[in-house]
């Protein structure tokens, strides 16, 4: 190895040991509030994607919702207006739950990552999966989110958003729609609305369209106990 690449390496080593080390619990208020988390995550520099993104997307919901649903990231609607959830898949999934008897007003919806990640193709920005180091960085919002919020159940939306909550090892395609027990949780994992928005045609959009409804109803069964 000659001595450039030797360079390249260390700085590259470094630079990845630095990212370990910075994480959102560094931006974290006193008082832990959803109004102060929110105030303290528009200021947060846990992870590099503040630097593209337009602005962070905190969730949004009531204080004490009695379910709590989490996505991956921000899409390109959410991070122009600052709201989770209102593109395309956020439509969607405010029907599914209205479907399901989840009441939208009773619900508080986030994200595992609070900035938009993304790559530019021409004029459109399309959405690119966070790092797992990205996500750690960011882990600290969504544990204070479902500190304060103290939800009967979470929904994790999409394979991102379980695995932040059930663990790495968790295969969404063999325990979809089961109801885990983590950290004095439960936690349901399905689908990510945006995942149907993607089906190859429609008669497979309907069908899962009609499981992703099946699931959230699990969901909605638990609050009404």
């Amino acid at each position: 190895m000659d001595a450039g690449a030797l360079t390249v390496t260390v700085a590259e080593t470094v630079a990845c040991a630095l990212s370990m080390e910075r994480s959102a619990a560094d931006f974290l208020p006193p008082k832990r509030t959803l109004k102060s988390l929110r105030e303290a995550a528009a200021r947060c520099r846990g992870c590099d994607l503040y630097k593209h993104a337009t602005q962070t997307v905190f969730g949004e919901g009531k204080a004490r919702a009695s379910v709590l649903l989490v996505g991956e990231q921000p899409g390109d609607r959410e991070d122009v207006e600052g709201h989770p959830f209102v593109g395309p898949a956020g439509k969607l999934l405010h029907r599914a739950m209205d479907e399901a008897g989840l009441d939208p007003k009773d619900a508080y919806v986030t994200n595992a990552v609070k900035h938009f990640k993304y790559v530019e193709r021409g004029k459109r920005r399309i959405h690119a999966t966070p790092k797992v180091t990205e996500i750690r960085a960011c882990a600290p919002w969504l544990t204070e989110e479902i500190r304060v919020v103290r939800p009967s159940v979470v929904v994790a939306l999409g394979a991102i958003a379980a695995k932040r909550l059930l663990g790495a090892g968790f295969k969404l395609t063999q325990h979809r729609g089961e109801v885990q027990e983590s950290a004095g949780e439960r936690v349901l994992a399905t689908v990510h609305p945006a995942a149907i928005l993607r089906a190859r045609d429609d008669e497979t959009r309907h069908t899962e369209y009609a499981r992703f409804v099946d699931d959230l109803r699990i969901a909605a069964a638990l609050v009404a106990k």
